[in-house]
């Protein structure tokens, strides 16, 4: 089958590397969620990914500190998780290539556009530590900013539900999913799909989101291909 997207920038939260705890790492749990971005690999689409911090840290929930300092904690738990994926797609056969937002030469090199397209164009999978470098900002948006700085086709956020909802569907039985939606109603109606930076930034950029299903990874390969899997949201 002919793949719908060439390439694609995929935002994993830090908690669905946790599996059932969503602390730390899940060995097996973070196997699986590789063999699946593996699975799309191997179908010839360029991937980047971005990592969200919140198995380890969520800065924005630690009230006790003053926020700066908090994000940048959370930011080092981005670069952490980036590198534990790292390795394991290495383990799996998986050329991978680490970048971060912020100087820490001994880690990983620092982030530039052009460094990351010839990564990915050579074969790699891209990784993308430290969010925008900036505090205030989520792993959204700098999954968004990534995705629009190397000319991606499509942003997959890979969620714990397999779409969008008009309501928390763990609480109401009766919640709609929605099969597409633009950004506009996502922005009017305050749905919980992402930020309002990242939703804008997407919008303004015609980058179309798709949110599906992470605890099935394969959807990661089915969604490259064109199928219909979870919610994609797009500006008409």
């Amino acid at each position: 089958m002919a793949l719908k997207y060439h390439r694609i920038l995929l935002k994993v939260s830090g908690e669905a590397l946790g599996g059932a705890k969503g602390t730390g790492f899940d060995e097996a749990v973070m196997r699986s969620i590789c063999e699946g971005i593996k699975q799309a690999h191997q179908l010839g689409v360029q991937i980047g990914i971005v990592v969200g911090g919140g198995n380890f840290w969520r800065g924005r929930s630690s009230g006790a500190m003053e926020r700066t300092l908090a994000d940048k904690i959370g930011m080092l738990a981005t670069v952490m998780n980036c590198l534990a994926v790292s390795d394991m797609l290495e383990q799996l056969g998986v050329q991978t290539e680490v970048l971060t937002s912020i100087v820490m030469p001994q880690v990983a090199p620092s982030f530039t556009r052009k460094d990351a397209l010839q990564a990915m164009e050579a074969g790699k999978v891209v990784l993308f530590g430290g969010g925008t470098g900036n505090p205030f900002f989520s792993t959204d948006t700098a999954t968004a900013l990534r995705a629009v700085e190397v000319s991606a086709d499509v942003m997959f956020k890979a969620t714990m539900v397999d779409g969008v909802y008009d309501k928390d569907p763990h609480k109401y039985p009766d919640a709609k999913k929605y099969d597409t939606l633009t950004f506009t109603k996502v922005l009017e109606d305050q749905l919980q799909v992402m930020d309002g930076t990242a939703a804008t930034l997407c919008r303004d950029n015609k980058l179309p989101i798709l949110v599906f299903d992470l605890a099935k990874p394969e959807n990661i390969a089915l969604a490259v291909q064109g199928e219909n899997v979870g919610t994609l949201v797009y500006e008409e």
